[in-house]
């Protein structure tokens, strides 16, 4: 490695990809054929397998397992104990092959709360948010905010980490959201003009759907 990388003297980590600024603490273990980007913490006992890809920014809380193929992209927040899968059916008796398992992307900004589960398969949105021992079955949509077991969206949050209100907007931040177009989740509004001329509204964003469910 080369660069600020940080490793303590307990941690492991032999990886020759991981980006400037990122820390790797104790009982940590990054094997080689890891990505880790830059700036990222990766907390007491956790476990990146080769193959696993992680972006720029991203805190891994003690003791996550991140399985080969998962990608975490940018800014993600990966809460303590949560967890990755690789495969559906697996047997200790049955030896598979790279190509028999099955990838899995959060992307960038969404947060995976503690003791969750992210099963082998599934896309967590941009900014979503997956509730503390979630199991996660089924793509999650942007900004949703999911729960339970099995995983169910509840309704949405902002890219601040509040809940919406019925209107699509943060009352902590006011940013403003509505349906993205071809997907099942939200988009940022532009933000609202300082004035606005006689006889033109300023658009108010979407409004909330009437039941919201992960597809």
């Amino acid at each position: 490695m080369t660069g600020a990388v940080f490793v303590h003297p307990h941690g492991l980590c032999e990886s020759d990809d991981v980006g400037p600024g990122t820390r790797v603490w104790a009982f940590a273990h990054v094997l080689a054929g890891a990505v880790i980007g830059a700036d990222c913490n990766i907390c007491d006992h956790v476990f990146v397998e080769s193959g696993a890809r992680i972006g720029d920014r991203v805190t891994v809380k003690n003791a996550v397992l991140v399985w080969d193929l998962v990608t975490v992209e940018d800014d993600v927040f990966l809460g303590p104990n949560m967890v990755f899968t690789n495969d559906f059916r697996p047997r200790a008796e049955v030896k598979k092959t790279r190509d028999a398992l099955t990838p899995t992307l959060i992307r960038r900004g969404a947060t995976i709360g503690a003791n969750a589960t992210i099963v082998a398969g599934v896309i967590v949105g941009e900014y979503a948010f997956v509730a503390a021992g979630a199991v996660v079955v089924r793509d999650v949509p942007a900004y949703a905010l999911v729960a339970g077991n099995p995983g169910r969206a509840l309704g949405w949050v902002c890219a601040c980490g509040e809940r919406l209100d019925s209107q699509l907007r943060c009352v902590a931040c006011s940013k403003a959201y509505k349906p993205a177009a071809d997907t099942d989740g939200l988009c940022e509004t532009a933000p609202a003009a300082v004035s606005t001329p006689a006889g033109v509204s300023t658009p108010a964003g979407g409004s909330m759907p009437s039941a919201v469910s992960v597809p």
